[in-house]
């Protein structure tokens, strides 16, 4: 069966943005209007600060479509997006969403990666508010950029870390670079012999769909508060545990030292690790695209720290002369070095 292929220039811009708009569902109180005039309205929640964050996507450095479903796409670029918002303590409420695109794209095309983008806004519950479209000579770019709320005195910034303070991580870590190997490697496969078959094991959905269709921790926010903390630093792990580490140290003027045995690394991670002779440790430290948090509490918190399940404390911020370490499980101490992902 044929599959239908309309080109975008038959409806033009506007008729993208009429389509667009006609699909698009409100769930915050604070966006008062969104698509379909020059700018969209938004209100400031009382007492609160507006956070605003942008990230651009471009294909061929940010993503592979060769191995990268527009749907799962469409989701990722808005999930990257209110990581950020929620990497600052705070709560994402609406985005915009601007596409440049080159005629190898069809509407229906177009049509897949905003299913991703609707869905991505249904499950964190933001409003897509507005954004632009235009052509492209060099393939799919995207840009998105996330607003969000929050009390000033509850925002997390990464320069507020204290010695003393303990070094806390969400999740598990090295997930997404172990996907990307994976799916790196079925790519030069099928380039070789185009008749194989990808052969995703099983075990492997994991890590792949860490890599293509993450998730911001957004959760983690509303958690944090119930247990009345406030982190004193706090990022989103998107360049490596490493990379993260290294802002807070900078920024807080203090230095992070951390524990090999404490960081959290999935069975599933370290088997596919072993497959492709990678120290699990360097995927974690250095993989990057985890999406995690990473963040300090005062020491204070230990206890309720503990009893969250998804929360690992991996070390213990110490005075900027102490130097940023990983104590190894054999006792060496090696200093911290950042070589996850570089934009340039």
């Amino acid at each position: 069966m044929e599959t239908k292929r309309t080109e975008i220039q038959d409806i033009g811009e506007f008729g993208i943005i009429d389509r667009i708009a006609a699909q698009v569902q409100v769930y915050q109180p604070s966006t008062i209007f969104g698509i379909g005039d020059d700018a969209a309205g938004i209100a400031v929640p009382p007492g609160q600060i507006v956070l605003v964050s942008t990230d651009l996507l471009a294909e061929g450095i940010h993503f592979d479509l060769a191995y990268t479903p527009l749907q799962h796409l469409g989701y990722k670029s808005i999930v990257v997006n209110l990581s950020d918002i929620a990497a600052m303590n705070g709560i994402p409420a609406q985005v915009t969403v601007s596409l440049a695109i080159s005629n190898r794209f069809s509407l229906e095309a177009i049509d897949l990666l905003y299913d991703g983008i609707r869905s991505a806004c249904e499950a964190y519950h933001v409003d897509l508010v507005g954004g632009d479209t235009t052509s492209s000579r060099s393939g799919l770019v995207i840009s998105v950029t996330a607003i969000g709320y929050q009390q000033e005195n509850l925002i997390a910034r990464r320069s507020g870390a204290k010695s003393g303070d303990l070094i806390c991580v969400t999740g598990d870590l090295g997930a997404a670079f172990m996907g990307l190997q994976i799916l790196t490697r079925e790519k030069k496969v099928f380039e070789v012999d185009p008749e194989m078959q990808p052969e995703i094991k099983e075990e492997h959905s994991y890590l792949i769909g860490r890599q293509l269709k993450p998730e911001a921790r957004t959760d983690m926010v509303h958690e944090l508060a119930e247990n009345g903390i406030v982190p004193s630093a706090m990022i989103d792990i998107s360049d490596g545990l490493a990379s993260e580490l290294l802002h807070i140290a900078k920024q807080s003027r203090v230095s992070m030292q951390i524990f090999e045995e404490k960081l959290p690394i999935e069975n599933l991670t370290k088997l596919a690790a072993s497959d492709f002779n990678i120290s699990p440790v360097t995927a974690a430290m250095n993989g990057g695209e985890d999406y995690e948090l990473l963040f300090t509490v005062p020491q204070n918190h230990y206890e309720a720290i503990s009893k969250m399940q998804d929360v690992s404390i991996i070390g213990v911020v110490k005075p900027k002369e102490s130097g940023n370490l990983i104590h190894l499980k054999s006792g060496q101490q090696v200093g911290i070095q950042a070589q996850g992902w570089k934009h340039f």
